[in-house]
């Protein structure tokens, strides 16, 4: 998708209206293709992690028609990883991460999103698969504009490996990155994974997570 000039000058009036754009498509493409990409990119998924064991794996719930992580997430599961997922705590502050069993007491969050309930443990995750809007050449991504996922990862001592899943609809020239965007670590689409790098995104060896190698963070 091509990014048009913005002649007022707001960043943010852009991201609104592009964010806007990018999920009327994704919701107008309908369930039959949705199921599609959602095949390739667990497929992408399961090439780029092909072994996690006792590791804490956050996840979303699946909101607006987004990418559905959860078989991926289960998979991982039946293989020893534990999962979790956010919950908003207050406006403007970051995000809890709750562990998350299938059958567990779940809640009503913001904008109606399911959640654990306040008896599950918190828990800091080693990996994070998280949805997008859309997504950069160089690795940013267009998320709700609440800024919540930025605000967790700066707030974290240890910051998780980051995977952003994203149908090919959403990919950008760029969305224009602020000092406060911080980019992903891998993208995931339905056509492939790329790593980001100092060039940008770049395509990912199969099977490579890279785990130790995690520069420009």
């Amino acid at each position: 998708m091509s990014v048009a000039p913005d002649a007022s000058g707001d960043v943010q009036a852009w991201r609104k209206a592009t964010r806007k754009a990018l999920i009327e498509r994704r919701v107008a493409a309908g369930d039959a293709a949705r199921h599609a990409w959602n095949r390739g990119i667990e497929a992408h998924l399961e090439r780029l992690l092909p072994t996690i064991a006792s590791e804490i794996v956050g996840f979303c719930w699946p909101y607006k028609d987004e990418p559905d992580a959860r078989p991926v997430v289960q998979r991982l599961m039946d293989r020893g990883a534990r999962a979790a997922l956010p919950v908003v705590v207050a406006p403007r502050t970051p995000l809890a991460f709750r562990e998350w069993r299938p059958g567990c007491a779940m809640q009503e969050g913001a904008h109606g999103i399911p959640e654990p309930g306040p008896d599950a443990a918190e828990v800091t995750p080693d990996l994070v698969l998280l949805p997008m809007n859309g997504f950069d050449a160089a690795g940013y991504r267009l998320g709700y504009g609440s800024g919540f996922f930025d605000r967790t990862l700066a707030s974290l001592d240890r910051r998780p490996t980051v995977i952003g899943l994203c149908y090919e609809l959403g990919r950008l020239d760029t969305i224009r990155p602020q000092p406060h965007d911080i980019p992903l670590d891998f993208v995931v689409t339905e056509a492939g994974a790329w790593r980001r790098g100092a060039a940008g995104l770049a395509p990912v060896r199969s099977g490579a997570r890279e785990d130790d190698d995690r520069r420009d963070r």
